[in-house]
């Protein structure tokens, strides 16, 4: 996945059906601004998030980007290698 904006990321997933809701966009900024995480970051919780929960679950989300920013992954392979490993979520 090339390097997207978080909004161009939300404008993606519109794109391919699926809907946030408002307060799920809210979570996704307030995780964003709450972590000083990057975009690319920002965007893999969110994936991560859908694919775990089958939804977008917002302290999910939150506690995830948490998890990832204080381990202090700066990629998406990192991350989904932190999950893997971790044993946090099965992809």
């Amino acid at each position: 996945m090339s390097l997207m904006t978080v909004e161009e990321y939300i404008q993606f997933l519109q794109g391919k059906g699926f809907q946030l809701q408002e307060d799920a966009i809210g979570f996704i900024q307030f995780g964003k601004q709450y972590t000083n995480a990057s975009d690319e970051l920002t965007n893999t919780a969110i994936e991560l998030t859908l694919k775990a929960q089958k939804g977008f679950d917002g302290s999910f989300y939150v506690s995830l980007l948490e998890m990832l920013v204080s381990n202090q992954i700066k990629t998406r392979p990192e991350a989904i290698k932190y999950v893997k490993e971790k044993d946090l979520i099965s992809i």
